[in-house]
């Protein structure tokens, strides 16, 4: 006795329907490519948005650096803040009129032009360091009152060789 087993195939196809596996497919590529997150590497992250509009056309900025001067008696009181050759006082105003000095320098706040431009700091051995942080604040930007953000002027600050104490 023998047994035979003998294989059926089926005489029909299974035949799926195509349009609902497109439109799976196409929900599918929808919802990764919404939720994909991209980056670029060459980016710089230090950058910023301006806070105004830029011009149409900006003037070029011939100005490479910036020189404040920041002098003191011998008790570190300031007696006198420069920029450039220009006197701007002794008071707390003379950083007020720094910082419109170097805005009318720069053209507007956020300015890209601006990017290059280096602030050199001359202080006095003797001088406090609230008048340093003042210089340094001014000239980096002020703080907008109407939109409650920092307008930046100057992002580069150094620093002159220190000159010897007063005797």
């Amino acid at each position: 006795m023998s047994l035979r087993f003998r294989l059926q195939h089926p005489t029909q196809k299974v035949e799926f329907p195509m349009a609902p596996l497109i439109a799976v497919m196409f929900q599918f590529l929808f919802f990764f490519m919404l939720n994909l997150t991209t980056f670029n590497r060459d980016r710089d992250l230090n950058s910023r948005l301006p806070v105004t509009l830029p011009a149409l056309s900006t003037p070029p900025l011939n100005i490479s650096s910036i020189k404040v001067g920041i002098r003191s008696d011998r008790d570190g009181n300031l007696t006198q803040l420069t920029l450039g050759s220009k006197n701007l006082g002794s008071d707390d105003a003379a950083f007020d009129r720094l910082n419109g000095e170097i805005l009318a320098m720069i053209g507007r706040p956020g300015n890209p032009l601006a990017s290059d431009i280096e602030v050199e700091i001359d202080a006095d051995f003797e001088t406090q360091y609230k008048y340093v942080v003042k210089a340094i604040s001014k000239c980096t930007g002020r703080f907008d009152p109407d939109t409650k953000q920092v307008a930046r002027y100057i992002e580069k600050i150094k620093f002159a060789p220190s000159h010897k104490p007063k005797a």
